[in-house]
């Protein structure tokens, strides 16, 4: 379902795209049962060329089946809205909060959900993209808060409307943002996780982020800005850490069944990342993170 246009990437950073509807019960909540199409890649095109960038919902999978226990503590807290003062500052935030929300939702944290939600709506709103979030839709959200599926289906058709907005407007600087924002809270999590339990999945996955990082510094060149430009800058810092991180193709030769038709491939791809590219990686994307969601100039 995903569009390949920077406007829509929106839906697929803040991990709520999905697919279908369905139809509302007497008792107000509805019985949402499609999957929603939440762990794939946003294929976002910027002059002409295409660009990969992971859902954040991935990460959050790979975290909760890793056995990790939910930690409130690794979230960006949910009532520093009010202190971003620029659409810069408010559409990477607002990139970060939705990826907390699919989080938390993904643990039934329902509380934390709500105050989640609430900060997404007041940055819509600042940001002016507060159609999306019309009272319809929010007491849709509400009345199926306990309801994880349920939620990330109807949370996703009020982003689907923001996507349509910013696409319409060409504000397609502060889809990319919303879009940089998922990115490096999804690389958060998988920090903290590193920290508490640091298997080779959560170790693949912060280094094959190198591709990811890539591609969020050719979009965000696209764009001026001051602000802009200084998170351009840190990129590229983190990307040079990036460059010793190296994958080695190692190729096996495919096997056929012939009875069934299918091929199937059994290459594989081994990632060489040193436990000292883990810990500068894991600072830079402090750093730059902390600076974000804790700045609130004018």
């Amino acid at each position: 379902m995903l569009n390949k246009k920077v406007a829509i990437a929106l839906t697929s950073v803040l991990m709520l795209t999905a697919c279908g509807g369905g139809e509302e019960k007497k008792d107000g909540k509805e019985d949402l049962v499609e999957v929603p199409d939440t762990i794939k890649a946003a294929v976002v095109n910027v002059g002409g060329e295409l660009f990969s960038v992971p859902s954040p919902i991935q990460t959050a999978l790979l975290i909760q089946k890793s056995g990790i226990s939910y930690d409130k503590s690794v979230l960006h807290a949910s009532n520093k809205v009010n202190t971003y003062s620029t659409d810069f500052l408010r559409a990477i935030n607002l990139g970060i909060y939705g990826a907390d929300l699919g989080y938390v939702s993904l643990y039934n944290q329902t509380q934390d959900a709500i105050g989640y939600l609430t900060s997404l709506k007041q940055l819509a709103d600042k940001l002016g993209v507060s159609s999306a979030f019309d009272a319809n839709t929010m007491k849709r959200i509400e009345g199926n808060i306990t309801n994880k599926d349920s939620m990330l289906v109807l949370v996703g058709i009020a982003y689907r409307s923001s996507d349509a907005f910013l696409k319409n407007n060409q504000r397609n600087d502060v889809s990319s943002l919303i879009l940089t924002g998922g990115w490096l809270e999804s690389m958060n999590f998988c920090i903290s996780a590193y920290k508490q339990k640091p298997t080779n999945e959560i170790k693949w996955r912060i280094a094959e982020q190198k591709q990811s990082l890539n591609s969020l510094i050719k979009i965000l060149s696209a764009f001026e800005g001051e602000e802009v430009k200084a998170l351009t800058i840190q990129l590229n810092d983190l990307a040079k850490i990036y460059e010793d991180v190296q994958f080695k193709y190692n190729f096996i030769e495919p096997t056929h069944d012939a009875d069934k038709k299918v091929t199937y491939i059994n290459s594989t791809t081994e990632v060489i990342v040193s436990e000292e590219q883990i810990t500068l990686i894991s600072n830079k994307i402090n750093e730059i993170r902390n600076k974000i969601v804790n700045s609130s100039q004018s």
